[in-house]
């Protein structure tokens, strides 16, 4: 049996990329984590607050790749290599809705803060935007085209604006409700790992699979910062809830953070 990995592996995998919005690690969803030496670790981070802590649903028919959050904890997302997203009650763990139409394997998801709509990426380097309003008389789609890879992580604003990163080293900022394409950021020399708004919407932080992370403006596309001294790949990237710190975490177990502040960069164009 391959050894379970250490907190401080776990949380380098599993932070969030929104704050108090919990995307990976899901607490009874099971799913794997890579570690270092090449073993496999299974994760199931049992949350006391559900009625079975040690409740772990089925129905995927291959690893899972990916699970979020709803904003509102009612619901959680999970999608895999079968292709397959499955919506999830939380406190049932029934399966609300099945999710059909990605290409190859869904490896990212994010929900959209009013819980209208899930964002998912897949290998086949398309993201869609499942429609999940009650009122709709079925799960309809769109697909957001233009990454040249695996969309590797998503991360829905708190106005509704997504971001995507890919394995084609760059990410994408759209409105989702328009299909627009409004920045695309270049920079990264490895695949994008973990992306992640500021509160007030004008920076975006990255992590590449590599060892630095980057600040963005979300206007203009200029990087900001590359920020460097991870000692290992950083696996993902958040800011504070106020805006003023990101945190990193990496393999190496170690967590850095750094300060912030805003150079009054113009607001998002919506």
């Amino acid at each position: 049996m391959a050894r379970c990995c250490s907190q401080p592996q776990r949380m380098a995998a599993c932070m969030v990329g929104r704050p108090g919005v919990g995307s990976c690690c899901g607490g009874w969803v099971a799913t794997q984590v890579g570690l270092p030496n090449g073993a496999v670790c299974p994760v199931s981070c049992h949350l006391s607050s559900f009625p079975d802590p040690g409740l772990v649903p089925t129905g995927h028919q291959r690893s899972v790749e990916t699970v979020s959050f709803s904003p509102d904890s009612k619901q959680l997302a999970s999608g895999g290599w079968d292709k397959r997203v499955m919506i999830w009650e939380v406190q049932s763990g029934q399966v609300l809705r099945l999710l059909v139409g990605h290409r190859d394997s869904v490896q990212s998801s994010d929900f959209s803060p009013t819980v209208n709509c899930l964002a998912t990426g897949s290998w086949d380097s398309t993201i869609r935007i499942w429609d999940l309003r009650a009122g709709t008389p079925a799960v309809s789609h769109q697909a957001l085209e233009g990454h040249s890879g695996n969309i590797s992580c998503l991360c829905y604003s708190a106005s509704g604006l997504l971001a995507s990163g890919s394995w084609d080293k760059t990410i994408h900022i759209w409105k989702p409700m328009t299909s627009s394409l409004l920045v695309q950021l270049k920079g990264h020399v490895t695949w994008v790992k973990s992306v992640a708004f500021s509160p007030d919407e004008l920076r975006l932080v990255s992590a590449g699979y590599s060892r630095m992370v980057k600040v963005w403006d979300c206007n203009t596309g200029k990087c900001l910062e590359t920020l460097k001294g991870v000692l290992d790949v950083a696996h993902t990237c958040a800011f504070t809830p106020d805006g003023k710190i990101l945190v990193s975490g990496a393999a190496d177990q170690t967590r850095r953070q750094a300060s912030h502040t805003t150079t009054s960069p113009r607001a998002p164009q919506t």
